[in-house]
Formats: structure tokens, C-alpha cells, sequence
């Protein structure tokens, strides 16, 4: 268990959990990426940008 890095929720994460893993907040619906699990952290996950085939 830890903590959303937007709302202050609980969020549960599976134990096969890995680092670079993209979670959801049950609370507030921020993507949160696993950046360690060993003890877990989260942080706000990247946004994904339009590379136009480039």
C-alpha cells in the first residue's frame, strides 16, 4: 500500500509490482507510474506525446 501523489488516496499495488509499471488511483483517476516497490513509490506518470512517425 501507498499513497496517490494527487489526491492523498491509498493505493493498493499487486504483489508482482515492478518498477516502470503504470497504476491507476482508485480515488481520483491520476495515472501513477511505480518508480520502486521496495518500499513503493509512485509519482505522477509521464504524459505520452504525439511523435508524428517521427
Amino acid at each position: 500500500m501507498t499513497t496517490c501523489t494527487e489526491c492523498g488516496a491509498d493505493v493498493a499495488l499487486h504483489d508482482d509490482a515492478e518498477a516502470g509499471e503504470i497504476v491507476d488511483c482508485t480515488t481520483c483517476g491520476a495515472e501513477l507510474e511505480v518508480i520502486d516497490v521496495s518500499p513503493p513509490v509512485l509519482e505522477k506518470a509521464p504524459e505520452l506525446e504525439e511523435d508524428w512517425g517521427e
